[in-house]
């Protein structure tokens, strides 16, 4: 070999090694919170969240709590010995049905994907449930309320949160029992969470005593509430209760109090953001009311544990309602991963039989959480039915009552 020719072929024998390490150093959508193993079998949790429109706050929240949790799976050395890297994959599903279904046929046609935390609305799981069931995909919600989603029949699907069956309730026996509130106008945002939500509580405020005066419903997408604040302040009520999510359950009560109805607005889960007090002021929300599930995360049975590590992982952001939650239902996702690798193998954990026995591990599941025990009866719903009442104070900010 002339002495030309040999530096044309050690050009290409580098030219072919660079190209090599850009295609091998390529991943795929989605990240690793935390890595993993060189060579480790990757599986991947889908994280179904809306993070541009409707509640990005707790949607955001969510993907936090979801991630801290896959970080220190990953960085355990169970999960490293049983030769597995977990990965996550987020799907913007807007609050909005339509695109959660987009969302969900997009994580299914993912070979690595084998479950999904979340969706925060109710109305998104309706479609997306279906999606993840004919794929053998489980779904652990942190936040779906609405009763009907663990009565459809999906042995897929499970959630962490009480449902509006218990929550609901709750909120209407504090009004009447503990507010002293008798007189009531109930509204709600035509969504499957806010009918159902609205429904409960008008039910047992009425079965405590209560009058209901009047029942509206609006757009979970409207922002002009002028005309219903008219009808409310003409049926002289003490208390709105309102099925809905914090952005325009800010806005109704803004308006309310901006056309003399000086009562408080109460809601669920939903408004049970600081969100909520910016955009309807801290001065006009004061003495609202929200019911949101389980214990305020300081007084949850790990709470303190799970603050200082989301704190060292987050430092900039605020916990939301629902990053506890998340972290819970990642968890039992994690777990449920772990026992197929070693039941199965790793290289097992993707497939159908794989994915079939996640799904009945979930289903087992057993385990002490951030929020307590977390564990699901023979529908897919939480064994733990706690609800707390808060309120905004003169501070500005959610407290719990005193009761």
């Amino acid at each position: 070999m002339t002495m030309g020719k040999a530096r044309k072929y050690m050009a290409i024998v580098a030219l072919l090694a660079a190209v090599a390490l850009v295609v091998t150093g390529c991943g795929g959508s989605g990240s690793s919170a935390g890595g993993g193993a060189t060579g480790a079998v990757k599986v991947t949790i889908g994280i179904g969240a809306p993070l541009t429109d409707g509640a990005v706050a707790l949607g955001k929240g969510m993907v936090r709590g979801a991630n801290l949790a896959i970080t220190q799976a990953n960085a355990s050395q169970e999960v490293k010995d049983l030769g597995l890297t977990i990965a996550s994959v987020e799907g913007d599903d807007k609050g909005d049905p339509t695109t959660g279904g987009n969302v969900a046929t997009q994580f299914a046609s993912n070979p690595t994907l084998v479950g999904v935390m979340g969706h925060l609305n109710s109305g998104v799981t309706r479609v997306a449930v279906k999606i993840y069931n004919q794929a053998n995909i489980v779904q652990v919600s942190p936040a779906n309320t609405a009763v009907d989603l663990t009565q459809m029949g999906m042995t897929n699907y499970f959630r962490v949160c009480a449902n509006d069956a218990v929550q609901g309730p709750a909120g209407a026996d504090y009004a009447f029992k503990t507010g002293g509130f008798k007189k009531a106008f109930v509204v709600d945002d035509s969504t499957p969470y806010g009918v159902g939500l609205a429904d409960e509580w008008g039910k047992q405020f009425a079965a405590d005593g209560g009058a209901v005066a009047g029942r509206e419903k609006t757009s979970d997408k409207d922002t002009d509430f002028k005309s219903l604040v008219t009808k409310i302040k003409a049926a002289g009520i003490d208390i709105v209760y309102y099925g809905g999510i914090y952005n325009s359950g800010a806005l109704l009560s803004k308006q309310l109090k901006e056309g003399g109805v000086n009562v408080p607005l109460m809601g669920g889960d939903g408004l049970f953001d600081p969100e909520y007090i910016k955009l309807a002021g801290a001065a006009i929300a004061k003495g609202d009311l929200a019911t949101s599930v389980g214990l305020p995360t300081a007084q949850m049975p790990k709470g303190q544990d799970f603050i200082a590590a989301y704190k060292a992982a987050y430092p900039s952001d605020e916990i939301a309602a629902y990053d506890a939650y998340s972290f819970d239902a990642a968890n039992a996702i994690i777990k449920a991963i772990v026992s197929v690798a070693k039941s199965m193998g790793a290289d097992k954990v993707t497939t159908t039989e794989g994915k079939k026995a996640i799904i009945a591990a979930v289903a087992k599941t057993n385990f002490e959480g951030v929020s307590g025990t977390v564990s699901f009866d023979a529908h897919g719903d939480t064994t733990n039915k706690a609800i707390t009442v808060y309120t905004v104070g003169a501070d500005g900010a959610w407290a719990p009552v005193s009761k």
